[in-house]
């Protein structure tokens, strides 16, 4: 029978060796060498983080926030720096989520 953790492990390796991961970490250090960028980013997932919390008890989110957060991400779009990261961001995400929805399917979660 194989082992969980082993298997967890070799998981990890594969995530990492992802291009989803890799792309996500290429434009991460892009990014990261220009600090008004970095900034800027933190402070967009800082609100989606608030905005994500505020959903998930149940509180409304106003519109007044979601325009805010339509025009960040409308600023961050426009640098190719950042629109590369944000973009990377999502894919690899997209790739965490599914491998969570994998694990969940299986053991019913």
């Amino acid at each position: 029978m194989a082992n969980p953790y082993d298997k967890a492990r070799e998981l990890s390796i594969a995530i990492k060796e992802s291009p989803e991961y890799q792309d996500y970490i290429a434009a991460k250090e892009r990014a990261s060498s220009n600090q008004d960028l970095v900034a800027a980013l933190n402070d967009y997932k800082e609100k989606q983080f608030d905005i994500q919390k505020k959903t998930m008890l149940g509180e409304e989110i106003g519109p007044e926030i979601l325009q805010q957060m339509q025009n960040l991400y409308q600023i961050l779009a426009s640098d190719p720096a950042a629109a590369a990261y944000l973009q990377a961001q999502m894919r690899f995400a997209i790739l965490v989520n599914d491998v969570y929805k994998v694990l969940g399917d299986i053991v019913k979660i």
